[in-house]
């Protein structure tokens, strides 16, 4: 069937982004976490029969380049015998998933007998068992050490999810009631998109559908590569460094050497640094969609983030390395590091193709996971990741970049919430949440400041934290003649008046009720010259506290 008219290819366009975009919130408003009800790290995908990426809801942009993976692994595993009302659930990086901690789950649409859509649904559980609490474990050298692996599983069927299969998951992990809350909300909105698309397949039909998919897909491509073609030809390189891996290797490497010929772009990051021993590795459906998402970022905004969107871009990596790990590596931290560098050397290579488009740095990601007990709820352990005081993002050819916006993977999308509801939620005590002055990178446009954050731990007793994450030493970098940005810094000051700097990936750090986390958060990178930026706006910012 040739492809429905425009019009009707714009009304189902936008049907498909309106579907995920009402599961999105079906998801934030069921969920249990705070890592999901209130920081919205979650994720949402419909995917065609071929585990094609067909709309996407603007929420992590890391996972959404991952998911069809995850769906391409679910046919890989079932193939034929998937039916109508079936729930698959997966995590494993090696078997089509990011990292451990973001579930997956798809769920398969059908019409006139034939496998049509996937509704999938990603988030990530505040804790997935593993050697320590919240399912970043800075020790690990193994992915046995991460947490509970699961391959694509068949986790019901008729709709409803097997309660010994959900028993046997939240049995592994320290919060059962969270992570079951939060899995049991992940089925609920696959199955709103499951319920939305049928509405579409009983309106236009199965093989209309198809064609439009097909159609929208390759206007997305089309769009792409319009844009990309209008770029400088050439070969450049770009490199990023992680301060280091946890167990004494420093300055690790990511490189990347990006030809863009024509319409087409080639990203080559087989020359990147060697695999580590701890969990900075990065599984590959996670470097694809950091190659993917950096190019995205040098798009127009109104191209559509699908497969068609993709296509020009073309992956190389080298087994053994940090972007392509040996199974069986460590890679939990991959989904912020090493994705933010995998952005970045892409970003620096094609800032010389696209001046104008490429922006400074994004801060980089460093949690603190708390595990202890709130005096209020006796008897019950809570796990409290820390999104509060995030860096600042980069600048850009049109303006400054925006303070506390997050990392380059999420861009925006996590949010650190209310501080009246952290407080009400655990026992923590917010002295300081503001901007951390003089945090950015300087340049043109200026980065954008991150956060300081001064907070009291009030627990019943004592508590335990780990730290994860990187950028003590190295801060987000600047563009086309920008500054980088500060680093983070980050410090413990003990309730007796001792203080020490804490390091990116610790783990068991013993804490007291009345010790205080004292955070500086980086900023964003600055984009051109510094002696190029309007006098009027260097005042203000000296004005306003932030310089």
């Amino acid at each position: 069937m040739s492809a429905p008219d425009p019009v009707t290819l714009s009304v189902l366009d936008n049907r498909f982004r309106a579907i995920v975009e009402e599961m999105g919130e079906a998801m934030l408003r069921t969920a249990y976490s705070q890592i999901l009800n209130s920081s919205r790290d979650f994720s949402i995908a419909l995917c065609d029969g071929q585990a094609r990426l067909v709309a996407q809801a603007d929420h992590i942009p890391v996972h959404v380049g991952a998911m069809p993976f995850a769906v391409q692994a679910v046919l890989e595993a079932f193939g034929d015998a998937i039916a109508e009302g079936d729930i698959y659930l997966l995590n494993d990086p090696y078997h089509g998933g990011s990292h451990l901690p973001d579930l997956t789950i798809v769920v398969p649409v059908f019409a006139a007998g034939r496998l049509i859509f996937f509704s999938v649904v990603r988030a990530h559980h505040t804790d997935i068992g593993g050697g320590t609490h919240g399912a970043y474990n800075p020790a690990a050298t193994e992915i046995f050490q991460e947490g509970l692996r699961l391959p694509p599983i068949l986790l019901g069927q008729g709709r409803e999810p097997r309660a010994d299969l959900v028993r046997m998951i939240v049995t592994n992990t320290r919060l059962p009631r969270e992570v079951r809350g939060d899995l049991m909300a992940m089925i609920g909105a696959a199955h709103l998109g499951e319920k939305r698309l049928l509405a579409v397949l009983d309106r236009h039909g199965a093989v209309e559908t198809e064609a439009a998919i097909a159609a929208i897909l390759a206007l997305s491509e089309a769009h792409a590569r319009r844009i990309i073609a209008s770029w400088a030809d050439g070969e450049w390189r770009g490199e990023a460094f992680l301060d280091d891996d946890g167990f004494g290797r420093e300055d690790i490497a990511i490189r990347a050497r990006v030809a863009k010929r024509g319409d087409s772009i080639t990203v080559d990051l087989t020359e990147s640094d060697p695999q580590v021993p701890s969990f900075l590795n990065s599984s590959w459906p996670n470097t694809a969609s950091a190659v993917r998402m950096a190019i995205a970022f040098l798009l127009d905004p109104d191209v559509a983030k699908n497969d068609g969107c993709f296509r020009p871009i073309e992956i190389l990596a080298k087994e053994g390395t940090i972007v392509l790990p040996r199974e069986g590596a460590p890679v939990t931290m991959c989904t912020s590091h090493c994705s933010n560098e995998i952005v970045e050397a892409v970003v620096k290579a094609l800032a010389n193709a696209c001046p104008d488009r490429a922006m400074g740095g994004w801060g980089r990601r460093y949690r603190v996971a708390i595990k202890g007990r709130d005096p209020r709820r006796p008897g019950r352990d809570f796990v409290w990741h820390m999104f509060h005081a995030r860096p600042g993002g980069g600048a850009s050819s049109q303006g400054d970049g925006w303070s506390t916006a997050g990392e380059w993977h999420s861009a925006g999308g996590l949010k650190f919430g209310s501080v009246e509801m952290a407080e009400a939620r655990f026992p923590l005590f917010f002295a300081k949440h503001e901007f951390r002055p003089g945090s950015a990178g300087d340049g043109t446009f200026r980065g954008g400041l991150g956060g300081e954050l001064v907070m009291r731990l009030e627990t019943e007793g004592p508590a335990v934290a780990n730290t994860a994450g990187d950028g003590v030493r190295y801060g987000a970098a600047g563009m086309l003649g920008g500054r980088d940005a500060a680093p983070h810094h980050y410090t413990l000051e003990r309730a007796d008046g001792t203080e020490r700097v804490l390091r990116t990936k610790e783990v068991g750090i013993p804490l007291a009720p009345g010790d205080v986390l004292h955070v500086r958060a980086g900023g964003g990178g600055g984009w051109g010259p510094p002696e190029g930026r309007d006098p009027a706006a260097r005042a203000r910012d000296e004005a306003e506290g932030l310089l």
